[in-house]
Parts: structure tokens; sequence; C-alpha cells
């Protein structure tokens, strides 16, 4: 099956600031390494007319709901030190939801096996009450209880490999078993959670794997992580759809961490998770855009990504 795209001119709309490292020009770099490589023409571009307010609501506490917008309809204005919204930004960060969305339904259909969502803001670092580090809404987290209530799938794995702890998805799903949290991150770092024992609580202890790494670490430390650790546990556990926390900062060139992943670090990475999918969940894969701050290695960390979803298995 076809491979889907995920992508909006509105998530350019979000702008925290001309200086912030969250900016649109990521998206840009995205979609011209893609147009470059010819992959852009190889996907299928989704539309889609979802209102997610209710989705939202299914993770995070109404109240951040209206806080965001009235923060947008005020802007700029700063949620935290790191995390500022323009007029816009209520709006597109409703638009990424709503865009992850309709790659699960696209996926459910089986229109399509895998898709990768390039939106902005990111969303892994929000909580069920705030937003934080550069994250307004938890788009995983939306699109996990979204696939269990809406398409009613059972287990739901996700598997962050951003540099940062995905502090915000552990945090909502940390004791329920539907959902298995693995992440890799440089640690100790920002924002400083995810230690090995940081492994869940009450009915999900032991759903949340937490693999935390120094700075400096390389591909090959990544793939024996993946390959030995991930791969086993997440057979094991037999997930019904695999979700990815795709952000590319561990990449070698990134200015806000330390790690020395390259390309082809990405490359094999995405070929464990493929298999995963395929073994477990009939292919089903959707990764979603995180972070990844240095425009060409970006660029570049995606094409490779892409690339291999395009793949046969």
């Amino acid at each position: 099956m076809d491979v889907g795209l995920v992508y909006h001119t509105d998530y350019l709309r979000h702008d925290p600031g001309m200086h912030h490292p969250e900016r649109a020009g990521r998206l840009a770099a995205i979609m011209h390494a893609l147009e470059a490589s010819g992959r852009a023409r190889q996907l299928v571009h989704l539309t889609w007319d979802h209102d997610p307010r209710e989705w939202v609501a299914k993770v995070h506490h109404p109240e951040l709901l209206q806080l965001v917008q009235i923060a947008s309809q005020r802007a700029p204005a700063a949620l935290d030190p790191d995390t500022v919204v323009s007029s816009d930004s209520f709006h597109a960060a409703l638009k990424a939801v709503a865009g992850t969305l309709a790659a699960a339904d696209a996926v459910m259909s089986r229109q399509l096996s895998q898709v990768f969502c390039a939106v902005r803001p990111p969303g892994h670092h929000a909580e069920s009450h705030r937003s934080m580090g550069f994250c307004l809404f938890n788009n995983v987290a939306i699109l996990a209880r979204y696939l269990q209530q809406h398409h009613g799938l059972d287990n739901i794995l996700i598997i962050d490999w951003d540099v940062h702890h995905g502090n915000g998805t552990q945090h909502i799903f940390e004791d329920d078993p539907s959902v298995f949290y693995f992440s890799t991150h440089q640690y100790p770092f920002y924002p400083g959670t995810g230690a090995a024992t940081e492994t869940g609580s009450g009915r999900g202890k032991g759903y949340t794997m937490n693999v935390p790494l120094p700075a400096g670490t390389d591909d090959a430390t990544y793939i024996d992580v993946f390959e030995q650790q991930l791969l086993p546990r997440a057979l094991a556990y037999r997930p019904d759809c695999v979700l990815i926390s795709a952000g590319f900062d561990a990449h070698y060139a990134d200015p806000l961490a330390h790690m020395q992943v390259t390309e082809a670090g990405y490359r094999r990475m995405t070929q464990v998770v493929k298999e995963i999918a395929a073994t477990c969940c009939e292919q089903r894969l959707i990764a979603v855009l995180e972070g990844g701050y240095n425009l060409d290695a970006l660029g570049r960390s995606v094409e490779a990504h892409v690339e291999e979803l395009q793949r046969d298995v």
C-alpha cells in the first residue's frame, strides 16, 4: 500500500518569534527535501475536515484548550519561557491534531499503510494540564486515544526517538496498560524526566520503557537499543498500531542537543519500527513530527525516514 503525507500551509502560521528554533522554516526544509528527491510526488497527500476539539478534550483538561485559545487571541503570549504563541497558533495546533486524525482514518481504512505527519507545533512535551517545551497539544497522545475510541483498537505502541524525553506522553499514559510508551533520549537533559526507573504506575506499571542515553551517543548504540531492547518488548506487547514521535534532533548537527545520530541511523531505526508494525499490526504505522532544528539535517533525516517507509518490508 501507499505511504501518505500530512501537511498544510496553515502549520506555517504558528509563529513563536523570529529567533525561536521551532520555526516555520522547519517544515519548508522538509518539504523542499521531499520535493527535491522526488518523494513528495510518490506520497498520497491527505486532506481532511475534522474538528478535533472533542478529541483534544479526551487527553487535555478543558481549561488548557481555553488557555491556548485565549493566549492566541492576546498574542504574542508566552505559556512558559520556551512556548510562545501567535494569533494563529491555536488554529495551527488544532489543524495539526486534525491532520493526525486523518492519518488514522487513512490507515484504518487500509487506504494507506503508513503516514508521515509533517505537523507543527510539536506535541510530546504537552501534559494533560499544561503546554510546555514548544508544544501546545500532545498530537501523538490524542491520536492514540482516537485510534482506541473511534477506531476500536486495543493496544497502541508509541516510540519516541526525539532527543528530549516526551514527559507529556509519559504523564498522560503512565497508569494505562493499553498504551506502551518507549523513549530514547539524551539524559540528563530537558525536561529532566525519563530515568530508566520510570516504568509507569498502577495498572500501567511496566508499560513505560525509558532508555536514557548520554551525550555523544551514536548510531551504533541507538540501533542496538532498537534491535535488542525495543524489538523484543514490542513483539511481546503486540500493538494494534505503532506511532512514532519522530523528532530528528538527535542528529549530530542539531544545535539543541549533543548526540551523534546520522541519517543512516534514522533509516535503520525506521526499519526496526516497520518490522514491528509488519509483524504485529498489518503494517499500521503513523509517524508524527516532533523536534529537529538544523534545517538541512532535518530535511535529510526526514527524507531518509520517508524513503524507508516507502520500501517494501
